[in-house]
């Protein structure tokens, strides 16, 4: 069980600790991960549950999770996280 393991990094930590844990999940090790971080949920995850306010709200196989949000609060989410995205690429 992982929670939230790159929070307190610096983003060169981040990349060494997501490959480890793709490096893991590629030897078929079973990892129960709460992450924000959503492109190595995407990349590694076979199963996703997403939740808000301690309940949940989606969960899915991964590649429905990523291609067919049904509820608003996902859509929301994913809103705000690309927004975010865009935010970011350009400062």
């Amino acid at each position: 069980m992982l929670d939230e393991p790159t929070s307190a990094l610096d983003p060169e930590l981040v990349g060494d600790v997501l490959d480890v844990m793709k490096q893991l999940a590629n030897e078929g090790t079973t990892m129960v991960v709460v992450t924000h971080e959503m492109g190595f949920a995407r990349d590694v995850a076979n199963h996703v549950v997403f939740m808000d306010g301690g309940h949940v709200i989606e969960e899915e196989v991964q590649k429905t999770f990523f291609t067919d949000q049904k509820k608003n609060v996902l859509n929301n989410f994913w809103h705000v996280f690309f927004l975010m995205l865009v935010m970011i690429w350009n400062i």
